[in-house]
């Protein structure tokens, strides 16, 4: 159990064909590596109906995760940094939305103030990137990331590079690897994989 007793922020954005996905990893976060988790939801995993679940689902499912309910708000989410507490911050999934503003300091959502505020304290946020934009009009907003302190990856690459060439979706079942790397400030290689 290699992350027992580790406090993993655990920001959820808006990729939603993806959260199946990145639940299943999480579990074995919490189930086999012994994570501590602190589930924080942007609003659109919040609020949003879709296809995919509805809001109650999710919400639930995180609570029985964690056994702590979901910060859903930026005042929520604030004391993060001051309070020193997380050891790690996970964005699984990153949406693009979501992916641009911490690149170019945008908090406006409970998740990216999580971020920033435990950025400010030196410690590290690892991604799962889960965009369509990926190679497109974000790929200067992942290259900003890539080249940033105290930002680590989950291994990703292209998800069907002739349906959608710009995709660029994360490796979920490598999150465990991925956040013990970081939490000794090693990024896991490779970081671009084929999918």
């Amino acid at each position: 159990m290699r992350l027992q007793g580790i406090k993993v922020g655990w920001g959820v954005t808006g990729s939603h064909c993806t959260l199946d996905r990145v639940f299943e990893a999480v579990k074995s976060l919490r189930e086999e590596e012994g994570a501590e988790l602190v589930p924080i939801f942007s609003p659109s995993v919040s609020r949003s109906v879709n296809r995919f679940g509805d809001p109650v689902k999710w919400k639930n499912l995180a609570v029985g995760l964690s056994g702590r309910t979901v910060i859903e708000t930026i005042k929520e989410a604030e004391p993060i940094g001051p309070k020193r507490l997380l050891d790690i911050m996970v964005i699984a999934p990153c949406s693009g939305n979501t992916l641009a503003k911490l690149a170019n300091g945008i908090v406006d959502s409970p998740v990216l103030m999580a971020a920033k505020a435990h950025l400010r304290n030196d410690r590290p946020v690892v991604i799962a990137i889960s965009t369509n934009d990926g190679l497109g009009l974000n790929a200067k907003n992942l290259g900003l990331l890539l080249n940033s302190k105290n930002i680590y990856w989950v291994p990703f690459g292209q998800d069907d590079p002739k349906g959608k060439q710009n995709s660029l979706v994360a490796k979920v079942d490598l999150l465990g690897d991925t956040i013990y790397e970081a939490l000794n400030k090693t990024q896991i290689q490779p970081i671009l994989i084929e999918y």
